[in-house]
């Protein structure tokens, strides 16, 4: 019974922790959107995308307006998103966004995960031509004919349309992400998440004990608070 308790136990743990994790990321784009655009999400399109994204992900209301109103005093902390880039073992190409208050703590940490696992950390735009970057809008799949809402969607810059498990996924080029943004809008369909994604154009095909070493470093650099997203180019 006692061995049962502390497996449940550390279940538990560890789905708080990650639920702490996710806040406090949606905690930091919500500042970064507010400095950049002020606390009224009618007025500003990227803060209420990220409150609908914070919502969809369960934070509780309450913890949303207290990261508005942080934001919004002349004290609260100045993030900034800085982007690393590198090689794990194996090859495999690594993107780590971070938001973060002091960049010189953040890259003395991700460099140390770099070296600590056959890694190394690159110069700035050293992987572009690795990943593209591109945009990720997921919608409810409520019976909608996806050839006709990829021919409806098309002129807001939908490259490609996909369903699975009741979602249906658009994808669009960088700088058409605010005008699918736009667009969804003024048709009235209801975005459950949208984000900024980096997909690989050539991939690394690893064994499964090489592909489980990758993923231990990748939940390394995303327990890091600073840490936001984490890219890689395996298959």
């Amino acid at each position: 019974m006692g061995r049962v308790f502390e497996k449940r136990k550390h279940k538990i743990f560890a789905r708080n922790s990650k639920l702490s994790k996710m806040y406090t990321k949606y905690g930091k784009e919500i500042a970064m959107a507010v400095k950049a655009g002020g606390a009224n999400p009618e007025s500003n399109s990227k803060l209420k995308q990220i409150i609908q994204n914070a919502k969809g992900a369960q934070m509780p209301k309450d913890r949303i307006e207290a990261a508005v109103k942080r934001a919004s005093e002349k004290d609260s902390s100045n993030y900034e998103e800085v982007v690393y880039e590198g090689y794990g073992p194996y090859g495999v190409a690594f993107v780590v966004e971070t938001a973060t208050d002091n960049p010189t703590r953040t890259v003395a940490n991700v460099r140390m995960h770099f070296t600590r696992n056959a890694g190394s950390l690159g110069t700035s735009g050293s992987l572009s031509f690795i990943f593209t970057r591109m945009g990720l809008f997921q919608i409810k799949h409520d019976g909608q004919n996806l050839d006709e809402l990829e021919l409806d969607l098309i002129d807001f810059g939908a490259e490609e349309i996909n369903e699975a498990d009741g979602i249906i996924y658009i994808y669009t080029n960088y700088q058409d992400f605010g005008k699918m943004q736009q667009g969804l809008e003024q048709k009235g369909i209801e975005v459950i998440n949208a984000e900024l994604q980096r997909i690989p154009n050539t991939t690394v095909e690893l064994t499964p004990e090489q592909e489980a070493e990758i993923d231990e470093l990748v939940e390394k650099f995303e327990e890091d608070d600073d840490v936001t997203n984490v890219f890689t180019n395996v298959k």
